[in-house]
This record gives C-alpha cells, sequence and structure tokens, in this order.
C-alpha cells in the first residue's frame, strides 16, 4: 500500500476549521455589537501565522508542492499556483486583521468594521481553499507521486515539525479554550 503523503496536512486542516469556526462565530457576535474581545483577534493571527501559515504551509509550499512539480505538475498555471495565490491572499487578510485589532485595543473607534470584513473575508478564503485541496489537490497528490519518494516527504514533514517542539500542542489548547468559552 502506498504511503499516505497528505493526510497529516488534511488532519490539520481540521485544527484551522476549527480555528475558522471561532472566528466566524466571533465576527457574527462583534457584527451584532456583542464581541469585543480584541485579543481574539490578536490570538486568531497568531494562530494562524505560526501554524497554519508556518507550521502547515512549510510541509505544503517546501514538500509537497515542490515534490509535485518535480513530478510533472506546471508550476505556473496549475493548481499549486492557485494555492499559493489564495494562501498570499490569505496573509492580506491576516495584516488587516492584526492592524485592525491593534487600534481597537489602543482605542481607536471604527475597527470592528474592518475586523469583520477581514476576519469574514480570511474564513471564506480559507474554508474555500481547504475544501479544494481535500477534495483536488491532495487526491491528485496521492494518484500521481511515486512510492519511491514517499518516504522522503514524510521524513521532511516530520523535519519540519520538529523545528517548532510543542507548537501544534499549543495551538490545539489555545483552540480549545476559545471553545470552551463559546460553549459556557
Amino acid at each position: 500500500m502506498a504511503t499516505d503523503v497528505t493526510r497529516v496536512m488534511v488532519e490539520e486542516h481540521r485544527l484551522i476549521l476549527r480555528m475558522i469556526a471561532l472566528v466566524e462565530h466571533n465576527t457574527a457576535r462583534l457584527e451584532a455589537g456583542r464581541f469585543d474581545d480584541w485579543h481574539f483577534y490578536l490570538d486568531a493571527v497568531d494562530f494562524i501565522r505560526n501554524y497554519a501559515d508556518r507550521f502547515h504551509h512549510a510541509k505544503e509550499e517546501d514538500v509537497l508542492f515542490v515534490e509535485l512539480v518535480g513530478n510533472g505538475m506546471p508550476a505556473k498555471r496549475s493548481p499549486i499556483e492557485a494555492m499559493l495565490i489564495e494562501h498570499d491572499r490569505g496573509r492580506v487578510h491576516v495584516l488587516a486583521i492584526e492592524a485592525a485589532a491593534k487600534q481597537a485595543l489602543a482605542g481607536e473607534p471604527g475597527q470592528e468594521a474592518i475586523l469583520a470584513e477581514h476576519a469574514n473575508g480570511y474564513a471564506a478564503l480559507l474554508r474555500g481553499h481547504i475544501e479544494k485541496e481535500d477534495t483536488i489537490l491532495y487526491p491528485l497528490a496521492e494518484r500521481v507521486l511515486p512510492a519511491e519518494i514517499r518516504g522522503r516527504m514524510l521524513q521532511a514533514y516530520a523535519a519540519a515539525a520538529a523545528q517548532t517542539p510543542g507548537l501544534e500542542e499549543k495551538y490545539r489548547q489555545l483552540v480549545a479554550r476559545y471553545e470552551a468559552q463559546r460553549a459556557a
């Protein structure tokens, strides 16, 4: 049986989607005038940058996408280019969320609309992005990547994760804490 080289990323998507659900929930409350925990948005930015972007995207961009290109998928005008463009679009939203949350914390009025626009934009982008990866790109990768490189890929994922020991657990706990607050 071939080694599944995308399962770990699908599993990481689950935690990312849990954070996205929190962003969506709290942003709906923000838009209704019932939420002003600006620190939540800064924690979400921290999660996105360090877990979704550095931890997760490092495996995608530096291992999976490289191997797909090395095994015949075009780097341009391809699913890979589309995913990289969406990664960059997400980073733009994250910058805006961070700036608005910091300004709101400093007492600057009118940040709610900016936060809501970019939080909702990020959430929608990521939900669609993850859906495309999980249902199109990852199954394609499983079909086209040769068996002989899969072990090396899994080792590269493990090496990437080892660069940040404890990071995944830290963000699991962060998400669980906010989920518990939501349920309370």
